[in-house]
């Protein structure tokens, strides 16, 4: 007897945030019919002693494995059911089902439900008539003298120092050893090595530090902060004994045209001075750019409101937590996507209004726009679009250089629907 949608009881329940309640109900003689033909499929393949293979009583079975032919028929007839209930009312998941109130009784209909989220279908009726501020990207001289301290810094060496406190961004060498209330020692300790005031040590530990010369040594008491990643520990204090025992500090080169060679294809320090104004000024232009984006949809967010299906908002934010979520135990995990939710349903809820924008637009990536970003890729590269396509397909990559050429074209045109004026950066 093949299961039939038409002779199922079927009623859909409508939850909030797109969660949808599918309730079956199968008639008793498909339920028999199920049981009895998983018990002849046992007997068909079942050894029993005095019988051969296969030729087992069917009721001989039933009798015998009862419990797990009825676990057996239940199984199929909710998946069975299941699937045809959903394709009679049209629904498509996009989350798993959660099957719920089963009541499988003998002789009598099987009745069962099942939640999910369905795909949020969202209106967006009102695309433009914003105002929207775009701030005025400005690159002072200052800037340019900050990434002109860490081109140095990078390029600079480090030199021992025989006398004189360590400070801020000198590397320092310690032996840290912990002690009892009494002063004792209680173990052989442990060497460090890091830059100090990066934040690398404990703020108190730093402060210590600083009190010494390379080759002193002095007990402390040290407290751990309210943020000290073992939150066993945060709090806490305990008296520890450091030794300093080396310090360098870095020799920065000159900021000349010997530097601006060193650093790349620079013949003077000019030249290299005017490719950091040109680096930041276009990063200052694409900030500027990201500002209006996330303005545009927040305030067509605000006209055009919607519900985003709880399972969407899950994904994404076990997306950001990777590995690190089978790390925590189930109600730190639960703590964590609470807290990462306001900001995921934000995120989840953008990406849905650039889907429809692109939707009802006509502002899908066609082909012919993909095969040009990949020529000019190619060309800035120096190598073949032939090569550069098979590099995208190959790190999975494509997809999103189509998501990034499709989200451009929607914001020039919700850009080309408002008006965009420019204020002074903050």
């Amino acid at each position: 007897m093949t299961l039939d949608a038409s002779r199922l009881e079927i009623t859909v329940d409508e939850q909030a945030g797109w969660r949808r309640r599918l309730n079956v109900t199968v008639p008793a003689d498909f339920v028999r019919e199920e049981e009895h033909r998983a018990a002849r499929n046992l007997a068909a393949r079942a050894s029993l002693k005095g019988f051969r293979k296969g030729r087992v009583p069917t009721r001989m079975i039933e009798g015998r494995f009862k419990g797990a032919l009825r676990q057996e028929a239940l199984d199929k007839l909710i998946g069975d059911a299941y699937r045809e209930a959903l394709a009679a009312q049209s629904l498509r998941p996009i989350s798993e089902g959660e099957i719920e109130d089963v009541h499988y009784e003998p002789e009598a209909d099987l009745k069962f439900s099942v939640a999910f989220d369905v795909e949020p279908v969202v209106a967006v009726e009102k695309l433009g008539g914003f105002v929207v501020e775009r701030p005025v990207p400005v690159v002072k001289d200052e800037h340019v003298e900050e990434v002109f301290d860490r081109i140095r810094e990078q390029a600079g060496v480090w030199k021992p120092a025989e006398e004189g406190a360590p400070t801020d961004k000198d590397m320092v060498s310690v032996h840290i050893m912990r002690l009892t209330a009494d002063g004792e020692e209680t173990d052989e300790g442990r060497d460090y090595d890091f830059i100090l005031g990066q934040g690398d040590a404990i703020p108190d530990i730093e402060d210590a530090i600083r009190t010494l010369e390379p080759g002193g040594s002095g007990d402390f008491d040290v407290a751990f902060p309210d943020d000290f990643p073992d939150e066993a520990r945060r709090g806490q204090s305990e008296r520890v004994r450091i030794t300093l025992t080396g310090r360098k500090e870095m020799e920065l080169p000159e900021l000349d045209d010997d530097l601006a060679r060193q650093v790349g294809d620079f013949e003077t320090l000019d030249q290299l001075r005017t490719k950091v104004r040109e680096d930041l000024e276009r990063d200052a232009e694409q900030q500027a750019e990201s500002v209006v984006r996330g303005r545009l949809l927040d305030a067509l967010l605000e006209a055009n409101p919607f519900e985003v299906p709880v399972s969407m908002i899950r994904r994404y934010t076990d997306s950001i937590l990777g590995e690190q979520k089978k790390e925590l135990d189930p109600e730190r995990l639960r703590e964590v996507r609470e807290r990462l939710r306001p900001e995921a349903q934000r995120v989840v809820q953008r990406i849905i209004l650039i889907e429809r924008v692109a939707e009802s637009q006509g502002l899908a990536t066609t082909e012919d726009e993909i095969d040009a970003r990949v020529e000019e890729i190619a060309a800035a590269n120096d190598t073949e679009p032939a090569k550069v396509y098979a590099q995208l397909q190959k790190s999975g990559r494509l997809e999103a250089l189509e998501r990034e050429l499709t989200e451009r074209k929607v914001f020039d045109f919700l850009k080309s629907q408002s008006e965009i004026i420019e204020a002074p950066a903050a």
